[in-house]
C-alpha cells in the first residue's frame, strides 16, 4: 500500500505540478501527504522566473497555505521544513523519505525542455540513486500549470532481467488502488537499429542477425505474456507487447498507441550525465516523454559514488 506521499516544493508554481498527482494517490490509498522543503545553501531568489523559498519561515507559512488548497483540502496534510541548509538536494529529498517513513516521492520536472530541462530532472536521478523511495514526476502543462491527473491505463517497460521486474510490484499497486490497466512491453531491436559491436556483427552477418532477432522477439513475447498471465490471475486487466526497433524511439510509440496514462519503469539511476554517455535510456525517456514517469530503483544497483 501507499500510506505516505512526500512532496518536495520550492514555492514556484512549476513545482505544484504534483499537487494533483499526489492528491488523486492519496484518494486512492487513503495515503497522508507531506509537503517538504529543504532550505538549499546558496539558494537563488527565484526559480524560473518564480520565487524561491529561502528561508524557514516563510517556507513554512508557504507549505501551509498550500495545504489550505481544495486540491488537497480533503487529505490528511502535514508539512516538514528541514531547517539545515544543504548543498545536495537530492540527499535530503531522498534522507527524509527514508526518515519520514514515505512510500512515494512525487515531484515536478519543472516543464524545461532542451539541455536546462536535462539536467533538471536528473535530480529524480540523483535521488533515486541514494535511496529505495519510487519518485513520480509529472509535467507540468505548456503554461507552467499543474496538469489534472487521471491514471487509467500503466505502461510497464521491461528488458527481460530480474532486475527491473521490481517496478513490477509497484504497478501492481497502483493499479489496484487507482482501478487502472497494465499493459506491459518490452522492445528487441531490429537489425538496422543495432549499435556497436552488435551492429557491426549484423552488417557482416545479415541473415544470421535476422534470425537470431525473430527468435528473441518470440521470448520477449513469451515472457511478457507470462508475467501478464500471472497478474491477470491476481484480477487485473493486464495486456503485453513487443515493440521492434529503437528502444527509445518503439516505446514512445507504445505510450501513444496504449494511451498510456503513466510510465512505470526500472532504472539503474545514474546521475544524467553519465546516463546519457553510457547509453541510459532512462534519462532520453525523460526528456522525451509527454506523461508522467514513475521510477523505481532497479535491483543490484551500486550507490552512486
Amino acid at each position: 500500500m501507499v500510506r505516505h506521499v512526500l512532496v518536495p516544493l520550492d514555492g514556484s508554481e512549476l513545482a505544484e505540478a504534483s499537487l494533483p498527482a499526489a492528491a488523486a494517490t492519496a484518494a486512492a490509498f487513503g495515503a497522508r501527504v507531506t509537503l517538504f522543503h529543504v532550505l538549499e545553501e546558496w539558494a537563488p531568489q527565484t526559480v524560473h522566473g518564480q520565487r524561491h523559498l529561502t528561508d524557514a519561515t516563510q517556507a513554512e507559512a508557504y507549505l501551509a497555505s498550500v495545504a489550505q488548497r481544495p486540491v488537497l483540502r480533503d487529505h490528511p496534510v502535514e508539512m516538514h521544513v528541514h531547517r539545515g541548509r544543504t548543498e545536495n538536494v537530492a540527499d535530503s529529498i531522498m534522507a527524509h523519505a527514508d526518515e519520514l517513513g514515505a512510500d512515494l516521492v512525487v515531484l515536478s520536472t519543472h516543464g524545461q525542455g532542451g539541455l536546462k530541462g536535462f539536467f533538471l530532472g536528473s535530480i529524480a536521478l540523483r535521488a533515486l540513486g541514494r535511496g529505495r523511495t519510487p519518485i513520480l514526476m509529472v509535467n507540468p502543462t505548456s503554461a507552467g500549470g499543474a496538469p489534472p491527473f487521471v491514471c487509467r491505463r500503466i505502461l510497464v517497460p521491461l528488458d527481460g532481467s530480474a532486475a527491473h521486474e521490481t517496478a513490477l510490484p509497484v504497478a501492481e499497486r497502483l493499479a489496484r488502488g487507482w482501478r487502472a490497466a497494465l499493459h506491459l512491453v518490452m522492445v528487441v531491436p531490429t537489425a538496422g537499429t543495432l549499435s556497436g559491436h552488435k551492429g557491426a556483427t549484423g552488417l557482416l552477418m545479415p541473415l544470421a542477425t535476422r534470425a537470431i532477432l525473430e527468435i528473441a522477439e518470440q521470448e520477449a513475447a513469451a515472457y511478457v505474456g507470462g508475467l501478464g498471465n500471472t497478474l491477470a490471475a491476481g484480477g487485473l486487466d493486464v495486456s503485453s507487447s513487443v515493440g521492434r526497433g529503437e528502444p527509445l524511439a518503439a516505446l514512445l510509440e507504445t505510450a501513444r498507441k496504449t494511451g498510456a496514462d503513466l510510465i512505470v519503469m526500472a532504472t539503474h539511476a545514474r546521475g544524467a550525465m553519465e546516463g546519457f554517455w553510457a547509453g541510459s535510456l532512462t534519462p532520453k525517456l525523460m526528456q522525451r516523454l509527454d506523461r508522467p514517469i514513475l521510477l523505481v530503483r532497479a535491483e543490484g544497483h551500486d550507490e552512486a559514488r
